[in-house]
């Protein structure tokens, strides 16, 4: 398997591809037309140099992770909408203020409502919720790992819930066609339908396995640093947050680069968890996750750089069933040779022509003496 450096994300009726600075987003019309929009994202990562050290370009691929995928998915959405729809007053007064920066203002603001959604709800909640129970249980560790298992249990819990959306399970479905078209580049095959369908709908860089470990290490970080006062208890949950996310981002960097048992196993947990959010897609949907990755990525000459021998294994392969094929023409030729002679078909040599012409005359000869005799 060798990572080809591409992800993605499943979006309504769509799939986004992202590759480098590029990224497209393929979408399956009502009309069943699939239409495919490229965009340029140059990460911040290599406008400041220093965002691109371990931990840090964790936090700053979450923060732009998010940021393409809303834009994405208000692309996606717009293609489904009956109705125009109208502009609010605040995108008006934001519109007046900021001018052409309105729309990335618009998608900040989305930006920090949701990460403060997610933190309220799988960080902050659970807090609260073990401190509630901090009089019945005395020990500080013990109460970090049931506040850690309560932040398991709500976001698997989330994800459950969710998933019984009819919508969110045809976004589940693309994320599976997303996942299958990965994996099948990765593995070394081409971009066919027929090819993809075979493969796994799970992948270790996945999304869902970034956010499983992120719960993960919290229980780690809030086990091994206590502290006593409540509001720095409280504190540390929100500080500490990106630095998790830092970590996590790292694992899963590594677990997608390592192919070894022991990171395979350390693996696991995410790919099982993606059994939840991933769907077996249709046909349909696969065309369009290829549609996406052929709009950002050069798969045939990735193929060919990081598989050459898959391409001379073949013609060796051919090479092989010609040489067999020679073999056994030569068989089937002696055999046919052999049955003919047991059949007595077979043209007989010089030799035994001149015996058998012997042995005719040598009759004749017995034939006229008889003949005199009498």
């Amino acid at each position: 398997m060798k990572p080809s450096g591409i992800g993605g994300q499943a979006v309504i009726e769509g799939v986004m591809m992202k590759n480098k600075d590029e990224y497209a987003v393929a979408i399956r019309k009502p009309n069943n037309e699939i239409v495919v929009e490229k965009n340029q994202y140059v990460s911040a990562t290599k406008k400041y140099k220093f965002l691109g050290m371990p931990i840090l370009r964790g936090v700053v691929a979450f923060i732009e992770s998010m940021a393409v995928g809303m834009k994405t998915l208000t692309v996606s959405a717009g293609y489904f909408e009956e109705e125009e729809v109208k502009e609010s007053k605040l995108d008006k007064a934001l519109g007046k203020v900021f001018k052409e920066k309105a729309e990335a203002v618009i998608m900040g603001i989305t930006i920090v409502i949701a990460i403060c959604f997610a933190v309220g709800l799988f960080m902050i909640l659970p807090f609260f919720i073990a401190s509630i129970l901090e009089k019945q249980i005395q020990s500080e560790l013990l109460l970090a790992v049931v506040e850690g298992i309560m932040r398991l249990t709500i976001f698997i819990a989330y994800i459950v819930i969710i998933s019984r959306m009819n919508d969110i399970k045809r976004v589940f479905m693309y994320h599976g066609a997303e996942h299958k078209t990965i994996n099948c580049l990765e593995q070394g095959y081409e971009l066919t339908v027929k090819n993809v369908r075979k493969q796994s709908k799970q992948h270790k860089r996945c999304g869902t396995s970034f956010l499983l470990y992120v719960m993960f290490f919290s229980i780690i970080f809030f086990t091994c640093i206590q502290v006593e006062q409540m509001w720095l208890r409280f504190l540390m949950r929100i500080i500490l947050v990106p630095v998790i996310a830092g970590v996590s981002y790292e694992f899963i960097r590594l677990a997608g680069k390592n192919e070894s048992k022991f990171m395979t196993v350390l693996s696991k947990p995410g790919l099982w968890l993606q059994n939840l959010t991933t769907r077996e897609p249709d046909d349909s949907m696969i065309e369009v996750a290829i549609a996406s990755v052929e709009g950002v990525f050069d798969w045939k000459s990735f193929l060919e750089k990081e598989f050459p021998k898959t391409k001379s294994n073949k013609k060796i392969s051919h090479g092989k069933k010609k040489a067999a094929d020679k073999k056994n023409e030569k068989s089937d030729l002696e055999a046919e040779k052999k049955a003919v002679l047991k059949a007595g078909y077979m043209e007989p040599k010089p030799d035994e022509i001149e015996e058998e012409e012997d042995e005719i005359l040598m009759a004749l000869d017995r034939f006229f003496d008889a003949e005199k005799q009498e």
